[in-house]
Formats: C-alpha cells, structure tokens, sequence
C-alpha cells in the first residue's frame, strides 16, 4: 500500500494494519528472518507515520497496544509511546528486554538504552 492508501483507511483499521504487520515483524525477526522482517518494517513505520498524523485518538490506540500479546507489536507501540506515555513505554520495553534469546529483546533494551541517553528521540 501506499501513503494515499493508508490516508483511506480509518484509524481503527489502520491500527489493526500496524497490529498485523509489527507482529509479522517481530515474529519474522525473532526467527531471524531478516529480508522479509525489513519489508515488514518499512510497512509498520509507514503506518505508524500515517498514526501521528492523526493525533490524540491515534496515540490512545497505540497505546491500547501495549498489553498486546505479540512482543513484536509491543515493541513497536512502546517505542511509539516514549513521545506520548514516556514510563509506559519505558516500562514495556524494560519488560521485553528480558525476553531470553529474542531480537525483540535485544532492540527492546538498546531502544531503551538509547532513549535514556538521548541519542534515541521519538518522532
């Protein structure tokens, strides 16, 4: 899809697009995967660009995400809520980094580590 098709649809559908595909991500790249995770990617952070154009309501369904039982779509919406909902987000993500021998893991706790030091800034 692109830019145009995302603008279509409405932010529930498109949240349960961003759903989809950061689960599709973090599952493809869990198992190392990493050709289709990054088509994955570019399909979640186009989605996710198309979410912050859409304000409040938009953040609160990211949010809503958080709980979410795929660590690949908690991963993304937590790295989304470090702009919005800081200790939520930061609280998610601690929690993934423990995750043992997981790529969602790993960029769960340098996402964190780079968020704390202000090299990584949300946009």
């Amino acid at each position: 899809m692109t830019a145009e098709d995302w603008k279509a649809l409405t932010t529930e559908a498109l949240v349960g697009r961003y759903r989809e595909a950061s689960a599709n991500h973090g599952r493809l790249l869990d198992a190392r995967k990493t050709r289709a995770a990054n088509k994955e990617y570019d399909r979640v952070a186009a989605i996710e660009a198309e979410l912050r154009t859409r304000g409040g309501d938009a953040s609160k369904r990211i949010a809503q995400l958080l709980d979410d039982p795929e660590p690949g779509t908690r991963f993304w919406a937590a790295s989304a809520a470090l702009k919005f909902a800081p200790e939520e987000g930061a609280r998610v993500l601690a929690d993934l980094a423990t995750l043992p021998l997981s790529m969602i893991g790993l960029s769960a706790a340098m996402t964190l580590e780079e968020w704390r030091n202000g090299t990584y800034k949300p946009e």
